[in-house]
């Protein structure tokens, strides 16, 4: 494989300089375009590689070594000079190549889901000896971006586009607030226009805000004592984190409809007929709108602190996470629907469409015509809120940001399964992904070649932004680089 990409880029270096190519590529940005549409082509192999590799990798966020890794070598065998390590977080990244302006930035995350092992199968299958799987697609992502980064570096390196390209490694998106520590950091100050794009079911430029976010882990502690003989000395943990549990479901009732809570239970005692003085419960706290998150968020520690008075156990709190709702942009939006309908969606062979009406069996739902995936719906303005959250938030509030969701998943497929685990490792994947890197490299084009452009999302942001100035909602905190465990 190395030695057949090795022949894929002497060619195109010979090819580079004939008198032929470089008039077409002195031309405008449909010329721009085609070539790299072609050279993609070209290079799918060695990007599917990397995307299965990263996927067999399957590492937890903020532990994702080997992932970053790869895509860092990728990124500097390509001319990048590469930041590691960068906002305290051992496994994130800025790779950049080119100088001057514009700045413009693609976001790869890599991070895998714990308990969501899955082989490339039409049924639930797990990887022996692999814990965690690729169910939210993210080695698809961290590498497709990667890909439509190089793309315009070559653009710029053959001096046809102008200015800088950069990538930042974006590691622990599922929980960890991994780009929130970037922003943070101000390593996007620098930064023009920000592009991403995530694997989904469907093709949507991402056109609904998403919820903002605060994640922490409340943890109990009580006294120990024989559950039978002497359970009066006791004082259990447990039972604090179950009445925690009940008055947080209670509230339920009155807090705002659009807003979600949800939680498991951690560490719930070693055994029976031990009174347990240890336990932890691991909450989510959801809304659109980041100010009414804090004020819930709030409200659900005043239950544990209640639930710790009512049980004669002490409790205390750590955030693990928080993110901002996403600041839209309908001006990037409208350039990546025009380039998405231009790359156009996927049409599944023989052997992909048999994969996917045997994946769709297992649905408890009916799926939805496997057509879907070629088609491209039109940019329609929504009022609606994405139930998500991501750390792609924070970045819309520093910087114009605007993203794209490409069809890598059977119709139908919800993502954090093991369906889209399986998706993630398939051809229907990793042509997907190569859609995806399509859409960005033509719309990093339009914004290298079109000033105005850039200067219109620019103007967009600060109104849309107005006068808020951004924190954190994570506070202080450094990276909760441990958070899995």
């Amino acid at each position: 494989m190395i030695m057949k990409q090795g022949i894929l880029f002497l060619v195109a270096a010979i090819f580079a300089f004939q008198p032929g190519y470089a008039q077409i590529l002195s031309g405008n940005a449909d010329q721009l375009k085609s070539i790299a549409f072609k050279d993609l082509d070209g290079k799918y192999d060695f990007y599917k590689k990397i995307a299965l590799q990263i996927g067999d990798y399957a590492e937890l966020g903020f532990k994702e070594v080997k992932s970053s890794g790869l895509l860092e070598s990728t990124l500097k065998d390509n001319g990048f000079t590469i930041q590691t390590g960068v906002a305290g977080m051992p496994t994130a990244f800025v790779a950049s190549y080119g100088s001057g302006k514009p700045v413009i930035a693609f976001l790869a995350e890599y991070d895998a889901l714990p308990g969501m092992s899955q082989a490339f199968s039409a049924e639930k299958t797990s990887i022996e000896g692999q814990a965690a799987g690729h169910a939210c697609g993210h080695n698809l992502l961290g590498t497709g971006s990667v890909a439509a980064a190089i793309e315009i570096k070559q653009l710029i390196a053959a001096k046809k586009l102008s200015g800088t390209i950069k990538v930042f490694g974006c590691p622990a998106e599922e929980g960890g607030s991994g780009k929130v520590y970037l922003v943070r950091a101000g390593l996007f100050n620098d930064v023009d226009i920000v592009l991403h794009w995530h694997p989904d079911a469907q093709n949507n430029v991402m056109a609904t805000s998403s919820l903002a976010n605060i994640s922490a882990k409340f943890r109990f502690h009580g006294l120990a004592a024989h559950a039978a003989a002497e359970p009066e000395k006791g004082r259990s943990a447990l039972d604090a984190v179950e009445g925690m549990d009940y008055l947080v479901n209670m509230m339920r009732e009155h807090i705002p409809q659009e807003t979600r809570i949800h939680y498991i239970i951690t560490n719930g005692g070693q055994a029976p007929n031990i009174v347990p003085d240890f336990a932890e419960s691991y909450y989510y706290v959801r809304h659109p709108d980041k100010e009414m998150v804090k004020a819930i968020f709030e409200r659900v520690t005043k239950a544990a602190q209640g639930a710790a008075l009512g049980t004669g156990t002490t409790v205390d709190y750590e955030i693990i996470g928080g993110v901002h709702d996403l600041l839209l942009n309908k001006t990037l939006e409208q350039a990546l629907q025009v380039n998405l309908e231009k790359v156009g969606g996927l049409k599944y062979n023989a052997a992909e469409t048999l994969f996917a009406q045997k994946l769709q069996q297992g649905f408890k739902f009916k799926a939805p015509p496997i057509s879907t995936a070629d088609s491209i719906p039109p940019l329609e303005e929504s009022k609606s809120v994405n139930s998500i959250s991501t750390d792609v938030g924070d970045v819309s509030y520093a910087v114009p940001t605007a993203g794209v969701y490409v069809a890598s998943w059977v119709p139908g497929t919800v993502a954090h399964s093991w369906q889209a685990a399986a998706c993630s490792l398939s051809e229907i994947g990793t042509q997907g992904m190569m859609i995806a890197v399509k859409t960005l490299t033509f719309t990093a084009i339009d914004l290298f070649q079109n000033p105005k452009l850039i200067q219109e999302a620019k103007e967009e942001f600060v109104h849309a932004k107005g006068d808020y100035h951004y924190q954190a909602l994570l506070g202080d905190r450094q990276p909760a680089l441990n958070y899995r465990n």
